[in-house]
């Protein structure tokens, strides 16, 4: 199959245009900058120059392709403040790609994430985020999955909310680096709230396993492990760093991790037996923990 991949020079992208390609199937990139379009060549796939707000070009390319995998998300702009314009760029993607699909029964393979989806106790796949609130980016995961009935192979896979691995600059490394700039490593409260994680060799893996044989309108989570509670991942921080573990509120939580800080406390534990069993998917990789025992979280920032 030749798949068109957006976000494909990122970090859960990047692993699943190698997944991709090592299983057979040949991938199309959107690539937004020079850069960008130099990595995915490089890994052996081609180049479509363009942006994700470009709808035309995203049409023109689902049309071209056997099927689409849309993990571009506009973060940059999210993590500044505005992620409404983010959401709704989001969704005008998933429309766009939808048009182009429509009545094909190619796969539609869209990113949706955990946190928020069901705080206090553990998500399911069936759970539609009502407990949540349904805020984020579920609604854009509903317009997604209604595609199904047109003739589009629609799946959702959700994320935990860390995708680690080596190499990652997400939110443990983030953690890891205002740990050692505060001189403690820190969690909210009792520290007993969960999060659920995925290592990143094996969420590409459950994209490639979507691609090629999920049903339209499953909804799948990508979770190694349904939670892990945050005193633990302060007190492995706090061990690699040689740094004590403590205890923090709500407001010195906002002072130390700033945009992140609202996510640290919330309990959000997700279950992956659905997916699991429906696609054989086996999570094989490191463990959070175990990840987090490596050096290349700790690296001192650049002076």
């Amino acid at each position: 199959m030749r798949i068109f991949v957006t976000g494909a020079s990122g970090w859960i992208g990047s692993a699943t245009t190698a997944e991709l390609l090592a299983a057979g199937h040949s991938v199309l990139g959107l690539a937004r900058s020079s850069s960008s379009a130099a990595a995915i060549s490089a890994a052996g796939a081609e180049v479509r120059r363009g942006e994700i707000t470009d709808l035309d070009l995203l049409r023109e390319s689902a049309r071209e392709c056997d099927g689409v995998v849309n993990l571009a998300f506009r973060h940059d702009i999210a993590f500044s403040g505005d992620f409404p314009t983010a959401i709704k760029s989001d969704l005008a993607a998933i429309e766009a790609f939808g048009e182009a699909l429509e009545g094909t029964g190619k796969p539609l393979v869209i990113a949706n994430g955990l946190a928020g989806l069901k705080p206090g106790a553990i998500a399911y796949e069936h759970d539609d985020g009502a407990a949540g609130g349904a805020g984020g980016r579920v609604p854009n995961e509903r317009v997604a999955l209604a595609l199904a009935p047109r003739g589009v192979r629609a799946i959702s896979i959700r994320f935990a909310p860390t995708v680690h691995g080596e190499g990652d600059h997400g939110f443990m490394s983030v953690i890891a680096q205002a740990n050692r700039a505060a001189g403690a490593a820190g969690y909210i409260g009792t520290g007993r709230n969960r999060w659920p994680a995925v290592h990143r060799r094996d969420a590409s893996r459950l994209i490639r396993l979507a691609v090629e044989k999920a049903p339209a309108g499953s909804v799948l989570h990508a979770v190694g492990e349904e939670g892990i509670e945050f005193r633990d991942i302060a007190e492995a921080m706090g061990s690699k760093l040689d740094l004590p573990v403590e205890s923090i509120t709500n407001e010195e939580a906002q002072a130390r991790f700033g945009f992140l800080s609202p996510f640290l406390a919330v309990d959000m534990p997700a279950s992956s037996a659905a997916t699991r069993a429906l696609l054989d998917w086996v999570p094989t990789g490191p463990t959070l923990l175990e990840d987090l025992a490596q050096p290349y979280y700790y690296a001192a920032p650049a002076a």
